[in-house]
């Protein structure tokens, strides 16, 4: 391994970040035709083509995706011997994409991100909303936040923690319809629906308690697919509605929401951070996730769980 080795490394990762050799350039202070060259030299000594070239955008090939997601958290943890051997302070730096749903970004992450970027100075996050999880390592992603249980892949999914479930309803709607007193009485109400991106239907409207599960069949007038807005309906009393109580309990703290079946709230859904490789993840993941879990677990619907 020689230093043209390594700085093919780093103009590798500027390019996968920024999809383009020009962009990549203009980050390192390179010409688009240096760009190019330093990538040819890189490609030439590990023996593979690593990317793939259109007029649109820059791709990883398939060999270039496992090759990224093996060198990179090593190349990474190279920087941060380099710099501790240097007499630096061993701290997390550089630019975190981030890549999340809309309702998490709003409401979970957004919320958070003016303290984390001020307990780590030299760190940038770059977030990036959208309904599916892309390829991370493909598309220059260092991690992913998501709730759910993940599909199998070959990314790491790391358990941050158990949020619980609630069912709301404004007290105006209440007021017009009527508290039910069973999930059951549900099927006469009216309820915002929430569209699962997987399926494209309407999420099921479950209720567990010591064990058992209820579901009940819903149905309502509105569905949508962002938390934000389901909230902004809920309170405004068009419907009842299910939230994770990482979202809402801020409105039911303010009563502006009513809980109604606290007795059938024992559903937990995890939230995972996804990131490309086990191996020595970089100190700026490592850090977010930490500040992640320390954050949200000060809140009584935060529950810390094991990797």
């Amino acid at each position: 391994m020689d230093a043209r080795l390594l700085s093919g490394l780093e103009v590798l990762a500027a390019v996968v970040t920024a999809r383009s050799f020009v962009r990549a350039g203009e980050v390192l202070g390179l010409t688009q035709s240096g760009v190019s060259r330093a990538i040819a030299r890189l490609e030439e000594r590990v023996g593979v083509r690593l990317l793939d070239r259109t007029a649109r955008a820059v791709e990883l090939t398939e060999e270039g995706r496992r090759f990224y997601a093996q060198v990179l958290p090593l190349y990474s943890r190279i920087e941060e011997a380099v710099n501790e051997a240097a007499g630096t302070t061993s701290v997390p730096r550089g630019r975190l994409r981030v890549n999340t749903d809309a309702s998490t970004a709003r409401l979970l992450l957004a919320p958070r991100m003016a303290a984390f970027l001020r307990s780590y100075p030299e760190v940038s996050v770059e977030l990036v909303v959208r309904d599916q999880l892309p390829d991370l390592v493909g598309e220059g992603f260092d991690l992913a936040v998501r709730f759910g249980e993940p599909e199998p892949s070959a990314v790491v999914a790391r358990r941050l923690l158990d949020t619980g479930i609630r069912t709301c309803a404004a007290p105006a709607y209440l007021a017009q319809r009527g508290r039910p007193r069973h999930p059951r009485e549900l099927g006469s109400h009216e309820c915002i629906l929430f569209r699962d991106p997987t399926t494209g239907r309407p999420f099921p409207c479950e209720f567990h308690r010591r064990g058992r599960i209820v579901r009940v069949p819903v149905s309502g007038r509105f569905t949508v697919n962002d938390g934000p807005s389901a909230l902004t309906l809920c309170a405004d009393g068009l419907g009842v509605s299910q939230f994770l109580n990482l979202f809402v309990e801020n409105l039911l703290r303010s009563k502006a929401l009513v809980e109604l079946f606290p007795d059938w709230a024992e559903e937990k859904y995890p939230v995972y951070v996804l990131y490309p490789s086990r191996h020595l993840p970089p100190a700026k993941l490592r850090a977010f996730a930490e500040f992640l879990v320390s954050s949200i677990r000060q809140a009584p619907s935060g529950r810390k769980t094991s990797d």
